[in-house]
């Protein structure tokens, strides 16, 4: 399992209509084969600044199962018009607990 983390900036004075767009456009995502869940959370200091956080089975699933489709596409042109700056996006692993 991998986790992304895209930090999206929206452009202020769009926040709700983003997050608005965000609750339509999810099903494009959380649909795609090898996502395990989604969740998208918004700054309380800083109300423009939003993190999604997508589980998926792989680095695979997220970068060919679902960026080369044309789920993408659909998802990239319902909330793109909102984002202040292009998002960051990167893909992190558990390191597991400890055994000491």
């Amino acid at each position: 399992m991998v986790l992304e983390i895209a930090h999206i900036t929206v452009t202020e004075g769009r926040e709700d209509e983003f997050s608005e767009a965000y609750r339509s456009a999810r099903k494009f995502v959380s649909t795609t084969p090898g996502c395990l869940s989604m969740r998208m959370t918004r700054g309380i200091e800083s109300p423009q600044s939003f993190y999604l956080l997508i589980e998926w089975e792989s680095v695979a699933a997220h970068e060919v199962g679902f960026r080369q489709s044309e789920r993408f596409d659909q998802w990239r042109g319902a909330i793109g018009e909102f984002f202040a700056v292009p998002p960051t996006v990167e893909h992190f692993e558990d390191i597991g607990e400890s055994s000491a």
